[in-house]
């Protein structure tokens, strides 16, 4: 049995997008997930900072968290193959 989406999201937030199981990212394809840009002052880590079914709804969880949606960049997660 497979486990929800939302469960995924969760423990995927945080984490780099290539360290994800082939389960998680069966469940979480298609979605959108925001990663923050790197730029030489902030070394940013390549993780998951949001994860949406839009980018309205990544920007909205960024919002929540008090971070800039302005310093993510927003793609589609693919599945594992």
């Amino acid at each position: 049995m497979m486990a929800k989406p939302a469960r995924h999201s969760e423990r995927a937030i945080g984490r780099n997008p290539d360290q994800l199981t082939l389960e998680e990212r069966r469940a979480l394809a298609g979605k959108w997930i925001a990663l923050e840009i790197y730029t030489p002052k902030n070394l940013a880590l390549r993780r998951i900072e949001a994860i949406g079914d839009s980018v309205a709804d990544c920007v909205r969880m960024l919002q929540a968290r008090a971070l800039d949606p302005a310093e993510f960049e927003y793609s589609i997660l693919k599945g594992p193959y």
